[in-house]
């Protein structure tokens, strides 16, 4: 004879804990990780600040653009459920602040605040840098080389538009060397102080971001005349102050000048980026995967070009851009911007520059430096 109840194959599982009762003990398992993150923080600071005085004490360069590339790769190779861009963007700051303890870095960007060097600036160095505006690409270089500023963000080129000639122009007379590059996504606001499009009058532009928004402007502002200014935020500043304008700017420039958005996204290409380069005074070390940027003058003769590029295809290097640029003191000749893979140390790569500088009229390395990621473009953006 058998004791007990028998199991019932039908019986109704175990009631779950109440909601309240099991979001209370996942809170508390957050708070418990929250607290360790913090106290880990803290552990990382201190250990920074003894990097800063070692880096101090035998004079070595605070920005380490290979370390941080390191870092990166080795955090998104671990990282299995967070997503990999908002793993970047926690250490982006985290580096950023731990920098900030070891010495506080100055970067210049083209100003007023608003426009798209500044938030490239921010993305790149995050908050703990200073972050110094000025009102010319002259300006914005002046200020590294004058050491007023560790560095400078620059636009080099859009994906829309091509090349920033005004960059591009300055390598040829600067110092400086390139030290990083970051790409970002460009979304133009058409901006006013009444949000209506039947008030705007005129418009205000740098001329990149209208060349980008070119058609939206033909099919909807047809025969209202574009402004050129100094940048986007001077334009969304100018329209603060004039109600029958309109500005095309970004949204962050929207908050800080009290405009509306008349429209939004107006540029041509849905898929619209910027390259940015970052400029110092130190070249840096290599990473294994870097870009090496050029500055060059072919004689002017058939085959003068052919001839000058041919070391790199003969050592197997990489030409991922060349772009021609007017030399003023000779009309109707081009100097041509390079940009190849590899870095100026590699045996490779230095051997191939050698011959190209035996072949060049004029020959400069702009500086050799980490490769930022491609941007992801829309799955249809390949079709």
């Amino acid at each position: 004879m058998t004791t007990g109840r028998r199991s019932d194959p039908e019986a109704a599982p175990p009631e779950a804990p109440p909601l309240d009762e099991r979001l209370a003990e996942l809170r508390d398992e957050i708070d418990g990780i929250d607290d360790a993150l913090v106290a880990l923080l803290d552990r990382r600071a201190q250990a920074a600040q003894a990097v800063g005085e070692a880096k101090r004490d035998a004079g070595a360069h605070f920005y380490v653009p290979a370390r941080e590339r390191a870092i990166f790769e080795r955090l998104l190779k671990k990282n299995e459920t967070f997503p990999d861009e908002g793993v970047r963007a926690v250490f982006r700051e985290i580096i950023a602040a731990s920098l900030a303890l070891e010495q506080p870095l100055t970067v210049a960007f083209l100003g007023p605040e608003g426009t798209f060097s500044h938030q490239a600036a921010k993305e790149h160095f995050g908050l703990g840098a200073r972050l110094r505006p000025s009102p010319t690409f002259h300006d914005v270089f002046d200020e590294v080389e004058r050491g007023r500023a560790a560095y400078a963000v620059v636009p080099i080129e859009n994906t829309t538009e091509g090349v920033v000639g005004e960059t591009m122009d300055r390598f040829r007379t600067t110092p400086l060397t390139i030290v990083a590059e970051t790409v970002i996504e460009i979304s133009h606001q058409l901006l006013s102080r009444s949000g209506q499009i039947t008030d705007i009058q005129k418009v205000f532009s740098h001329p990149q971001p209208a060349g980008q928004c070119r058609d939206w402007l033909r099919d909807h502002l047809r025969g209202v005349p574009v402004v050129e200014v100094a940048s986007t935020a001077m334009a969304a500043r100018l329209a603060a102050e004039d109600p029958t304008s309109a500005a095309i700017a970004s949204e962050v420039a929207a908050r800080i000048y009290d405009l509306r958005v008349v429209r939004g996204r107006i540029e041509d290409q849905a898929w619209n980026y910027t390259r940015f380069l970052v400029v110092g005074r130190e070249p840096v070390e290599s990473t294994g995967c870097d870009k090496t940027s050029l500055m060059l003058t072919a004689d002017h003769r058939p085959g003068g070009l052919f001839s000058l590029l041919e070391p790199l295809a003969q050592a197997g290097i990489n030409l991922s851009k060349i772009e021609s640029r007017p030399e003023r003191e000779r009309p109707f000749e081009y100097s041509f911007y390079v940009d190849i893979e590899g870095h100026r140390d590699e045996p490779a790569v230095a051997a191939a520059l050698a011959a190209l500088e035996e072949r060049s009229a004029f020959f400069k390395v702009l500086g050799s430096y980490p490769r930022a990621r491609p941007p992801a473009l829309p799955k249809d953006a390949a079709q």
